[in-house]
Order: C-alpha cells, then sequence, then structure tokens
C-alpha cells in the first residue's frame, strides 16, 4: 500500500492528508514536560477527560476517566497497552496472539508517559453531558496515582471538580497509597456522591509484587491505606486482581489476601481471573518464562482459545473468592467491581478498633 507521505501519492492524492491525524498527531505534537528513570514526560492536548466506555468484557460503567496515557507501574500483566498503538503515525499491530517479543509501543506504554493538559477544564465541560445516575470511573486504562501525580497533580485537580457536584456515582480504581493525600477531597466528594475506592493488591508477597508490578508501592503500604480510607468513612475495598493461574489462584493465596482483607477493615473484596489480552501477551509470558517457566505449557493450554478463562476455571475462581470471603466475614462482590453499587455497602463506617496509620508516599 502506497504511504501518504510518498510524494507520488500526494500527487495523485493531494487531499489526503500529510502526516499523523487523530491521537497520532496529537502525540506527535506533545511536548516535553518532565524525565524520571527511563521514563519521558509529556503534556497531550486532550480534547475530552471523559470517555464512553464500550468494552468486550461487557463492563456496564458508562463513563471513564484517565488523567494519564501510559502507565509507569509496568504491571507485566497490564491489558491498556495497546492504548499507546494508537499513538503512533504506523502503529505496528501483534500479529500472532504468541508472538515472542512486545511491541515497541506496548514497552513504550510504560516509558513514554502522556500527561492530559486542562484536565480540570474538561471536566467541567464533559460532565454537562453525564447522566448523574451513570456510572464514571477514574483510572481504566492507566492508574491515576501512579508516582508523576505527585508533582503533576492531575488527579487531584479533577477531584476539584467532583468535591463541587453533587448525586454523582464515582469509582477510583488504583494500587498507590499515594490516594492518602487527597483523603480531604474524597470526604467532600463521599458526602454529595456515592463513592466507592478500590485499592488493587494482587498479592501481600512483597518479593512477587516487585516482580510483577515493578514500579507500584508495596503491598503492605497498600493494606495500609485501605485501614486509614476506612478510618475515614470511606467505601474502601481490595481488588485481587488479576488472578494469575498456578501463581496466585489457590485456596491458600485466596483465603491469605480474605483474611488481610478483614484485618484492614476492607469494604469489600473482590478477585477476578486473568485478561491476557495480544497486547499484554508477551510482556506476561516474557516474565513467567523468566520466574516461572514450568508454567508456560499450562498459559499456553489456559489461553488457546483467546483472551479470556474459560467457563468452568472462572466458576471455580467464583467460588474459592465466595468462599474465601465467607470464611474471613469481608463481604465479596457481586456485580462488576468497577461500579459503585453493591460494593459492601453493609461496612459503611470504620471499625471501632482502627486508628489511622501515618505514612510516608513511597513505594
Amino acid at each position: 500500500m502506497a504511504k501518504l507521505e510518498d510524494p507520488a501519492t500526494q500527487a495523485l492524492f493531494p487531499i489526503l492528508p500529510q502526516g499523523p491525524v487523530g491521537l497520532a498527531r496529537l502525540a506527535a505534537e506533545a511536548q516535553h514536560a518532565d524525565d524520571g528513570h527511563n521514563i519521558e514526560f509529556m503534556t497531550l492536548e486532550a480534547r475530552s477527560i471523559l470517555n464512553r466506555s464500550v468494552s468486550k468484557r461487557q463492563l456496564s460503567l458508562a463513563w471513564s476517566i484517565n488523567p494519564y496515557r501510559g502507565c509507569e507501574f509496568a504491571c507485566r500483566y497490564c491489558y491498556a497497552r495497546y492504548t499507546h498503538e494508537f499513538l503512533e503515525p504506523e502503529p505496528i499491530g501483534i500479529k500472532d496472539d504468541h508472538a515472542d517479543e512486545p511491541q515497541a509501543w506496548a514497552t513504550a506504554f510504560e516509558r513514554k508517559i502522556y500527561l492530559k493538559r486542562n484536565a480540570a477544564w474538561l471536566l467541567e465541560q464533559d460532565l454537562r453531558k453525564v447522566d448523574p445516575a451513570e456510572e464514571i470511573a477514574l483510572g481504566t486504562a492507566t492508574d491515576p496515582y501512579q508516582p508523576i501525580e505527585r508533582r503533576a497533580g492531575i488527579t487531584r485537580s479533577l477531584l476539584e471538580v467532583l468535591a463541587k457536584r453533587s448525586g454523582y456515582r464515582l469509582g477510583i480504581v488504583t494500587k498507590s497509597n499515594l490516594i492518602l493525600r487527597d483523603i480531604d477531597l474524597l470526604t467532600k466528594i463521599a458526602a454529595g456522591n456515592t463513592l466507592v475506592i478500590h485499592l488493587t493488591i494482587t498479592t501481600p508477597d512483597a518479593k512477587l509484587a516487585r516482580l510483577l508490578e515493578p514500579r507500584a508501592p508495596r503491598p503492605d503500604l497498600r493494606f495500609e491505606a485501605i485501614r486509614s480510607l476506612r478510618a475515614a468513612k470511606l467505601t474502601a475495598g481490595i481488588l485481587c486482581s488479576p488472578l494469575l493461574p498456578g501463581i496466585t489462584d489457590t485456596s491458600k493465596a485466596l483465603n491469605r489476601m480474605a483474611s488481610k482483607a478483614a484485618e484492614a477493615g476492607a469494604s469489600f473484596f473482590a478477585a477476578q481471573p486473568l485478561f491476557l489480552k495480544s497486547c499484554s501477551r508477551p510482556t506476561y509470558l516474557s516474565f513467567v518464562r523468566e520466574h516461572f517457566p514450568a508454567l508456560l505449557p499450562t498459559y499456553e493450554e489456559h489461553f488457546s482459545q483467546g483472551a479470556f478463562s474459560q467457563g468452568p476455571y472462572r466458576r471455580r475462581m467464583e467460588a474459592l473468592v465466595e468462599e474465601a470471603c465467607r470464611k474471613h466475614g469481608v463481604p465479596g462482590r457481586s456485580t462488576d467491581a468497577l461500579l459503585t453499587r453493591d460494593a459492601g455497602m453493609g461496612r459503611k463506617g470504620p471499625i471501632s478498633e482502627f486508628r489511622p496509620i501515618q505514612h510516608t508516599l513511597f513505594a
């Protein structure tokens, strides 16, 4: 196929756009904003901050907000790596679900982070089209509290907008105890809206967590964050997702997690099987090949029919999670874990023996 930048093509089709278009054009025009350890930060002129959610996973939330594009945490299983493909003028797609090496844009997801400019102003405009009865999820494709948020403050600016509103339904998903910085705003939001906070804790094992989620805060800091959020009378629970076959999906592992969730006073405990999209398959299988090589055949078989775990496995995991919740007395989730509905609402206030814990906001 002739390329648009080919002079001969441009002569034949002068009305064709020259250079990247859409998101790729915005990315090409992005300005350097900051640097981190092997990370470059760029500003992105976003057209909107609220996105209508369409999902093959049949998630029923209506709107999502992602203050950043890309994520520093570099989780090996991350399903959102594909979002960087749209930023390239000529994206290189995954041709084979079993490709051995991640594509360049999949790696760039954790190395080149885009900061959305004027996010608070955009949210003010976008909320005009939102029915307050609809769900809004903050942090579906990037963590809203990744380390750059300490300096950029984009997520906090969005919460400042929401703190002035009432009647909305907001769910926040994060792996970071940096969320404790914003307890003042979260309390104001919860007073006039439905707010549910989800702390993702894949494993309590710090060594394993460092391999799986290299730049995310330690698990113990996340458990402590749950305790402090609950002490502030906020609805906050734990997502033990994704469940990794042969690694974190055993009855013993789930009972350990549910026990810790109960000790922290979590509003709920939920867990869902690994969703291994083609964009994340090479990165995750490289991790398995290096650290759990004996499990490679298991993964090849488990995901031989696509990105989703098959029915029997899903049902077995649901049963193990329900059993762990019952055993340790922590509410489960019967709806999608990103929603605000049915989120352990029976445990709204802090348990009497809870005491706020002082934190340093570092991993």
